[in-house]
């Protein structure tokens, strides 16, 4: 019997790399000073309608269980990151760094590259309102790259955050309109 369309199966050898790879990203996660965290593999189902609307539900493993309730599986952390978070907000220390390594879920048509379910790694800082933040989160994708051996040779770093690169600039001393709009077309 095969597997279910976009899911896969990780044999010994494959499941190995896998793991090396959750390894790395584990490892730089916490040099960086982050903690890891986890949720449940479903969720309440209006957790995600709440910030994405109704059309997100016809991209989402979403089902009713046993019990009447509408649940989906996660198709990614945020929701479940805020809720969390929103539970402890009396006690957070701020700024709080916090990585996952999670397995996540959408309904689409599987193609190459493209499965049903994956797994991603998340890095978040709550509370951290300056450009540091965004620094530091750059820094750490840089580094897990770096990890597995990987140079300047290998990869580049793009910024495509309009809003982020006229905050930057602005920070520098950089106001003048025609000056910004002729930097970042």
């Amino acid at each position: 019997m095969e597997s279910l369309p976009g899911f896969r199966d990780f044999e010994p050898s494959t499941c190995a790399q896998r793991n090396a790879l959750f390894h790395g990203w584990r490892t730089v996660a916490r040099r960086f000073g982050f903690e890891e965290f986890d949720g449940p593999i479903a969720e309440p189902l209006e957790l995600f309608t709440q910030k994405s609307g109704e059309e997100i539900v016809n991209q989402l493993f979403a089902f009713e269980d046993k019990g009447g309730r509408k649940m989906a599986l996660r198709p990614e952390m945020t929701p479940s990151l805020v809720r969390i978070l929103g539970k402890n907000l009396a006690t957070l220390k701020k700024p709080t760094k916090l990585f996952n390594i999670t397995e996540q879920f959408r309904y689409e048509r599987p193609q190459k590259g493209r499965l049903r379910s994956f797994y991603q790694f998340n890095a978040d800082i709550v509370g951290e309102p300056s450009l540091s933040a965004e620094a530091e989160l750059i820094a750490l994708a840089v580094e897990s790259l770096r990890y597995f051996g990987l140079t300047e040779e290998h990869f580049y770093v793009r910024l495509s955050d309009r809003q982020l690169w006229q905050l930057w600039l602005k920070a520098f001393g950089i106001t003048d309109e025609a000056l910004v709009g002729g930097i970042l077309s």
